[in-house]
């Protein structure tokens, strides 16, 4: 049963993904394209804010995946959309080529929100988040065969590096709260460019726990 699953996963993974145009961008020429992005993303892809993502170490082909679902309308979001518009495909390989480039930064230990834990005290706040992130780590790596969670591990990898091939993002080093409310939002439909996308339907399956779980235990990966 548990390999009959795996394969669909990936029969279903690799139907969904499109026939992208890899074509190697300029990433000097990204490095000045990419100004306008700076205010959100960090002049190097490691944005300040935590619920804007980082950028930077992305797969190429996924930001560029993305730069064009933007433009065309399949994702959705007012700011990056109007961005998008102005940028030809070459724009958006050069773009993609200078922040994939870029290291990406570690993350301290995500500290719960006051709605997580009752008790105010370092000691059981940071146990708190260790256990979370234990917990996400078994669901990374095993998922939930019983509710159709499939393993994070089989399409973003051991260590959160993702599928360029693929256009599979590489997640580790993440931040926690973008992930959650990425998570969030294609549990929610607010994210999912199709019907039979492919994390809207793991993600319509998850607890808001697993999510935040799993978001801590990516947020912790590193290089």
């Amino acid at each position: 049963m548990k390999k009959k699953w795996l394969a669909l996963l990936m029969a279903l993974a690799f139907a969904g993904t499109s026939s992208l145009l890899h074509a190697e961008g300029n990433s000097d020429a990204g490095k000045e394209k990419s100004a306008p992005c700076v205010s959100c993303h960090g002049e190097q892809g490691n944005s300040m804010v935590s619920t804007f993502p980082k950028l930077a170490q992305q797969h190429a082909s996924y930001l560029i995946k993305q730069l064009r679902a933007f433009k065309d309308g399949t994702r959705k979001d007012p700011m990056m959309s109007a961005m998008a518009m102005s940028l030809s495909d070459v724009d958006m390989a050069d773009i993609a080529a200078y922040f994939s480039e870029q290291k990406i930064s570690h993350n301290t230990l995500p500290v719960l929100n006051e709605d997580d834990d009752d008790d105010k005290s370092v000691a059981k706040g940071e146990g708190a988040v260790q256990a979370m992130i234990t917990q996400g780590a078994d669901l990374y790596r095993n998922g939930d065969l019983a509710r159709e969670v499939s393993a994070c591990i089989a399409c973003h990898g051991p260590l959160g590096e993702g599928n360029k091939p693929a256009a599979f993002p590489s997640l580790r080093s993440q931040h926690a709260d973008y992930l959650i409310k990425a998570l969030t939002d294609f549990k929610s439909d607010k994210r999912s460019n199709t019907p039979d996308n492919m994390m809207h339907m793991i993600a319509k399956k998850m607890t808001i726990e697993e999510i935040k779980a799993v978001s801590y235990r990516i947020s912790m990966m590193n290089n």
